[in-house]
């Protein structure tokens, strides 16, 4: 429980001292938006660091160099934990936004950090809104800023199991021509879901699979294509699994 209380006392601390920072960030947004990606990416990124060492987790990096670095990309992960944004965003190496839960709004100072990152918030309740959300999703990436999402749509609660990867998830890479590059995510429910409220050194793996273009996919790849690129991450989460 030491571990979970300290980490609490972090966040809470966090985004109460940050308060003024978002309005220094709003400014700077105002005369050089460039600057304020780079310097809210900095601040949240430490943020994050601190979350994770405060944890204890060991992270082991494959696949690194798959990262394109000029251009922004569709990332695309399975979802087992929330460290998983924790886990993948202190690695990116541009401005990326997430796709979130439509509650997460509800936190004022967490909302307004997100905002700042260029996050998009999914209402899964309604169909129109979330059509919008992708929308939204496809001129970020025009304006290239990466986007994360996670296709199962929820954390799945059952360890070595994947739920469908939604199609619709696809559209932001089909619309934009970006690159989709898989994350493959072992082991991140070790650090917390699997012994709530308790938070527990872990080894976590993160392997970065080789982009995937959809326009050199062949038909009936594209047709399934949240199905091709779920095999493509479990392949690489069933090998990584004798590193854990």
């Amino acid at each position: 429980m030491f571990r979970f209380i300290i980490l609490c006392l972090w966040v809470v601390f966090f985004l109460i001292i940050t308060l003024p920072v978002q309005f220094i960030e709003w400014i700077i947004g105002k005369f050089n938006p460039g600057l304020k990606d780079r310097s809210s990416l900095a601040i949240v990124n430490f943020a994050f660091r601190i979350c994770l060492w405060i944890t204890g987790v060991k992270v082991t990096v494959l696949g690194e160099e798959n990262v394109p670095k000029d251009i922004p990309v569709l990332y695309v992960g399975n979802h087992r934990s929330y460290f998983d944004i924790l886990l993948t965003y202190v690695r990116v190496p541009r401005p990326t936004g997430y796709i979130a839960k439509v509650e997460m709004l509800r936190y004022p100072s967490l909302r307004k950090w997100m905002k700042y990152l260029h996050c998009l918030f999914l209402d899964r309740k309604d169909i129109k809104a979330g059509m919008k959300t992708v929308l939204e999703a496809i001129e970020k990436i025009k304006n290239g800023i990466s986007i994360c999402i996670f296709p199962e749509g929820t954390r799945n609660r059952v360890n070595d199991t994947f739920m469908e990867f939604h199609n619709g998830s696809f559209k932001i890479a089909e619309k934009s021509g970006c690159p989709i590059l898989p994350m493959a995510i072992n082991n991140s429910a070790a650090i917390f879901e699997d012994h709530l409220p308790k938070i527990k050194k872990a080894h976590v793996v993160i392997e970065y699979l080789p982009p995937i273009y959809m326009n050199e996919l062949d038909k009936e790849d594209k047709k399934k294509i949240g199905e091709y690129v779920s095999k493509k991450i479990q392949e690489a989460y069933f090998k990584n699994k004798e590193l854990i």
